[in-house]
């Protein structure tokens, strides 16, 4: 039998996880509207799930008038990192790791959710449909397409909010958001990239400003301290593309350049439209760390590892209703089910009340 499961212990960049059970990034929306500030209810939420092997924060904002749920944090202001880091400390107080996820949301923000500031993405395409998460129901608005100059300002974004995450605010890496129809992602897939200059048209083009991205991102803090998160198939946010083989295929490839700490992947679409699974591509070209999310079971996730398809698991779902998930992994516990009503909206209800299990009980 393998040794290698969920428990098992393994190095992921600079850091030695106690298991490969890790929390996937969840937007909760518990943060203060307009300034993004982090909440004292984050700490208890945050800290409550330290047994994970990794922590991976909801999206975080890189710069302000970016928001796409209305009241996301961000990591760009002292107040923010103030407060961050009270989190980390509580994680860090229980043995637990920490990383950020930071994120630009392109064409997703809204301007109702920033002052009437215009939101902007690859190409000037909108998504189609209502916003996901934000309290109000809206609907998305036409960006304007960025010019070379500001691409290469929001490169210099991320590598300043992943220095801000690790010296100022005690994170112990980032996540870079490349998933999910969020600016990255839309420079990546050929639906919403139309432009015909650098960052257009070609793999090696609609792939330059990730690039772009990882390498400022990872001269900042260091490659061992920054993963990437990657949806091949999601079409959340209008996302498609016409050839996601091809285009997992040169990510995975080309990436191997960074010596990241990890590659995050979406191996299915949460709309339930597509059916194809890119993630056996990256575990074929990608030579580093893999993990794999997209609603596993325990077993499932344990088969998966055993075998070498990956090499870590993101449970999401899972850890909103259960924070005391891996031990309940470990003795075989059911789990609280989740109440989506109270996914993206304030305060402690559906997010701090679960149930932990009573031991004395059992």
């Amino acid at each position: 039998m393998s040794l290698r499961n969920l428990f098992a212990p393994i190095k992921l960049g600079a850091h030695a996880l106690k298991n490969r059970i890790i929390m996937a990034p969840l937007t909760r929306c518990r943060a203060t509207p307009d300034d993004h500030i982090p909440t004292d209810i984050m700490i208890e939420y945050y800290a409550d799930r330290a047994d994970a092997g990794l922590i991976i924060t909801e999206c975080s904002m890189i710069t302000p008038l970016t928001s796409a749920f209305y009241s996301e944090p961000g990591v760009y202001s002292e107040e923010q990192l103030t407060e961050w880091k009270k989190v980390t400390d509580a994680v860090h107080a229980k043995g637990g790791k920490i990383f950020c996820q930071i994120w630009h949301a392109g064409r997703a923000a809204h301007p109702a959710f920033n002052n009437g500031a215009e939101n902007v993405s690859a190409t000037a395409i909108a998504i189609d449909g209502p916003l996901r998460g934000g309290i109000r129901k809206l609907t998305h608005v036409i960006p304007r397409e960025l010019t070379i100059n500001e691409i290469g300002e929001i490169v210099q974004l991320f590598a300043k909010a992943a220095s801000n995450c690790v010296n100022v605010a005690g994170f112990d890496g980032v996540e870079i958001h490349g998933a999910n129809g969020y600016l990255i992602d839309q420079f990546l897939k050929d639906s919403s990239n139309k432009r015909t200059d650098n960052y257009g048209g070609s793999l090696m083009n609609r792939t330059r400003f990730l690039f772009e991205v990882l390498s400022a991102v990872t001269n900042a803090i260091g490659s061992d301290r920054v993963g990437v998160r990657f949806s091949p198939i999601s079409g959340v946010n209008s996302q498609s593309d016409s050839d996601p083989e091809a285009l997992a295929t040169y990510i995975a490839t080309e990436i191997n350049t960074f010596n990241l700490g990890y590659v995050h992947v979406i191996r299915n679409d949460s709309l339930g439209v597509l059916t194809d699974n890119y993630l056996p591509v990256y575990r074929k070209y990608y030579n580093g760390i893999l993990i794999g999310n997209g609603k596993y079971t325990k077993e499932e996730a344990d088969e998966a590892i055993s075998n070498g398809n990956i090499d870590a698991v993101a449970f999401g779902t899972p850890f909103v209703a259960n924070p005391d998930l891996v031990t309940r992994f470990e003795i075989n516990s059911t789990l609280n089910k989740p109440d989506p009503s109270t996914f993206f909206v304030q305060g402690v209800k559906g997010y701090n009340d679960y149930p932990k299990l009573n031991f004395s009980a059992l």
